[in-house]
């Protein structure tokens, strides 16, 4: 059973790769979120801040708020966010807000992750939701994808 749960969880984040691939062939920082229920991607979305000129536009907002349209509702329960980077703070609260079951992801985030990194939002006292969270999936698929990115911007 858990080499299943295995293959689902790398499946679905080769989904939320590309979404981060597609992010990093728009300048964007290539980090890409699917969001899932009953085995069916709902949402799925990259990072777009630039172009977009929004700092809230990370690619787990974006799905959030994507989710919450073709669902009709702000509550996404049953779900499981995919994300090829650790969830920031911001991203992190909004998980929790929306409901979401659980979060996996790939590529820890030393600077700025709120899934345990810098902080962990996802066990604040007082909140009225609990998300289970799992890192580490295909994390060095995702860790170079970050790094080819930030190289090249070096160069």
């Amino acid at each position: 059973m858990a080499d299943l749960a295995e293959r689902r969880d790398a499946s679905f984040m080769g989904a939320a790769l590309e979404q981060a691939r597609s992010a990093g062939d728009r300048e964007e920082v290539p980090v890409g979120a699917v969001l899932v229920r009953d085995e069916t991607i709902i949402a799925a979305a990259g990072n777009n801040p630039v172009a977009s000129h929004d700092p809230t536009a990370h690619a787990e907002i974006r799905v959030l708020r994507e989710a919450g349209a073709a669902l009709r509702s702000y509550r996404l329960t049953d779900t499981t966010l995919y994300v090829t980077l650790e969830p920031c703070v911001m991203c992190a609260a909004a998980i929790v807000h929306a409901r979401v079951r659980r979060v996996v992801f790939g590529a820890w985030d030393p600077r700025a992750g709120g899934a345990g990194s810098i902080a962990n939002v996802f066990t604040l006292p007082g909140l009225n939701h609990r998300v289970d969270v799992f890192g580490g999936v295909l994390m060095d698929a995702c860790s170079e994808l970050l790094r080819e990115f930030f190289a090249q911007r070096r160069s």
